[in-house]
């Protein structure tokens, strides 16, 4: 797998620093179980966190303070947030993170019609934003639009082309509100792809604005 496509600096450093919201982290753990290069900025961005942590002045610890480490202890695990390597079950087609999420093959989940040429699946994960499955058929276009926030996507199958350049399987898309795009799927597969946003997108337009109810990204 050839992945040209890459997180700026800030998305791995909050993911190492455990403040990205939970889609997030979700897909730059999927990603990291893809791509070396990132996993090895990772490791960089862990070891920055703990020196910086080393210069930081002790401060009382509020009263509560074990209680409140001890009732997180209670708390479900995020597994997937976890850092993992490829290995030879890399020929599966969705991630590791996403597939022990899911436990279900990417062609047998209950896919949700929202428009011509496009379903999605909402992973109902908790946090700001939203974290969605998109499935875009071949030749068809996500309607034009921007970012109230931060967007982040990652290709599972299939690629498309927008403003941007072209993206394929394993790349990422690490877009802000200063980004104006269309994708375009733009070979004769299904382009799935994993997005998670914390805040709506903005579209543009008179089919955009049509169709935002019923994306609801």
């Amino acid at each position: 797998m050839k992945i040209s496509h890459h997180f700026d600096d800030a998305t791995l450093m909050a993911y190492s620093a455990g403040s990205l919201p939970q889609g997030m982290a979700l897909l730059v753990a999927c990603h990291l179980h893809w791509c070396p290069h990132c996993r090895e900025r990772t490791r960089v961005t862990d070891a920055v966190g703990g020196a910086m942590l080393d210069t930081l002045e002790p401060v009382v610890l509020k009263e509560d303070a074990l209680n409140a480490v001890l009732a997180r202890l209670d708390e479900p695990e995020q597994e997937f947030a976890a850092v993992q390597s490829a290995s030879s079950s890399d020929s599966r087609e969705m991630p590791a993170p996403l597939s022990q999420l899911l436990n279900k093959p990417i062609d047998e989940l209950p896919w949700k019609r929202i428009g011509y040429g496009v379903r999605q699946l909402d992973l109902a994960l908790e946090g700001p934003g939203a974290t969605r499955l998109l499935r875009i058929s071949p030749g068809v276009s996500v309607p034009h639009h921007t970012h109230g926030g931060s967007e982040l996507t990652l290709i599972l199958r299939g690629s498309y082309s927008d403003e941007m350049g072209r993206f394929c399987r394993g790349d990422v898309a690490d877009l802000d509100g200063e980004v104006s795009h269309q994708p375009i799927v733009d070979t004769d597969e299904d382009c799935i792809c994993l997005i998670a946003t914390d805040a709506p997108l903005k579209f543009t337009g008179l089919m955009g604005r049509l169709v935002q109810p019923f994306i609801g990204l």
